[in-house]
């Protein structure tokens, strides 16, 4: 569209200088804001989605709005509207301000809207996928602890790790520190399963100062520990090597023998075998059915990683899976970016918004205070000076944390 001249209506397209926007005159220099003629805009970063309610705002304060356009610094994406700038130096400070704030305004409006929308997915979703039955499996890394023919799946939904139930994601990373940071739960077996267990070679001593029993390093069998009575009261710590899984699927979790005998209701003489593993090492069934149970031995951390949960379970064959995990990590990426840009914007630094809010700020708070302006200019000077250095130092020790990892 065409433009009238800048040197008779005091308007001019400014250029931007910064990859986050500013809002304001087009002019870089704090101290003359509001001069005849000083070019003029509104420069927001992070994309023109926010851009949306500025020509309300312009027109309820009665500026006129000459266009507006996108640009690309390096990588960046950003927006920009172009003001009329007689109409703006015309208005009170006040107005100004509420201008000046509109970017900041709609990005953390938007930041609001997109975390409703995350808390509310479940219930928009709620027709076609269903919450609270377990933790649905998305993804395993291949060739990882969980990986394998007998380990988890795409598709398989998650109901427990050991005695701890999984309904969701959040209860999978909660039972996985609870097994993390206590100590390795054992297992009630027969006491008759246990007599051939020196047929596999005499425990020994692992450098940590734990104990193993299975000298054949086989895939199967595990090396259990349990207290056996000599008489008298007095209880000896024994090792057994025995085939996990034929010996604690579908058993009960106990800390003693005496949760053995609370647990049965048969005759049959239980006791508590618990994992000799290595320092920080666990035993973890993880149930998935209608899957037998999935066998972990290592560092409970592993396991986290390994495998990629939602909460979301498709209630039809033909949905994606991964539909959920888009919408959420998309709304997580909304609010990240938003509300950081409605943060660094609202920071008195040079060539951002906070500097022209708070050129207005000064003027509609100090003019009684301060009549002199250059003294007003000199505290807002000083001010952004401030806001730079602290602006400029945060993204600094961002950037080193980040590359010194």
């Amino acid at each position: 569209m065409g433009r009238t001249p800048p040197d008779f209506l005091g308007t001019k397209k400014y250029g931007n200088y910064s990859p986050l926007g500013s809002t304001g005159p087009g002019k870089l220099a704090p101290s003359t804001p509001h001069s005849p003629g000083a070019p003029t805009g509104e420069r927001e970063g992070g994309g023109g989605c926010s851009k949306g309610g500025f020509p309300k705002r312009y027109a309820a304060e009665q500026v006129r709005v000459n266009g507006f356009g996108m640009f690309v610094f390096v990588v960046y994406p950003g927006a920009f509207v172009d003001l009329f700038t007689t109409h703006l130096n015309l208005i009170s400070p006040t107005q100004q301000l509420r201008i000046f704030c509109a970017g900041v305004w709609h990005n953390f409006m938007l930041c609001v809207a997109a975390l409703a929308f995350l808390f509310l997915l479940p219930v928009f979703l709620f027709p076609v996928y269903t919450t609270g039955a377990g933790a649905l499996v998305t993804d395993v890394i291949q060739g990882s602890a969980a990986d394998g023919p007998r380990g988890l799946s795409v598709g398989d939904i998650v109901t427990g790790l050991e005695d701890c139930p999984v309904r969701g994601v959040e209860d999978w990373a909660q039972c996985l520190s609870h097994v993390s940071h206590f100590p390795q739960s054992g297992y009630c077996v027969p006491t008759a399963s246990l007599q051939p267990s020196w047929a596999h070679g005499r425990p020994y001593k692992r450098l940590d100062g734990t104990v193993d029993c299975c000298s054949n390093n086989s895939l199967t069998d595990l090396c259990f520990s349990y207290t056996k009575s000599q008489g008298r009261g007095v209880r000896d710590k024994e090792f057994a090597c025995m085939p996990v899984r034929k010996m604690v699927i579908g058993t009960s979790v106990c800390r003693t023998d005496k949760d053995c005998a609370e647990a049965t209701l048969s005759s049959v003489s239980r006791v508590c075998v618990t994992p000799s593993l290595e320092n920080q090492t666990r035993f973890i069934r993880v149930t998935h059915p209608p899957h037998s149970h999935m066998l972990f031995v290592g560092y409970p951390p592993h396991l986290h990683y390994a495998v990629s949960l939602t909460n979301f379970v498709p209630r039809f064959g033909f949905l994606h899976l991964d539909l959920p995990v888009f919408l959420e990590t998309f709304c997580k990426y909304v609010v990240s970016l938003s509300g950081a840009l409605a943060v660094v914007n609202s920071v008195p630094c040079f060539a951002l918004d906070g500097q022209w809010m708070l050129n207005a700020l000064l003027e509609a708070t100090l003019v009684t205070i301060v009549t002199d302006r250059q003294k007003r200019e000199l505290i807002g000077f000083f001010l952004l000076l401030v806001g730079s250095a602290l602006l400029a130092a945060n993204v600094a020790l961002g950037l080193w944390m980040v590359t010194a990892r």
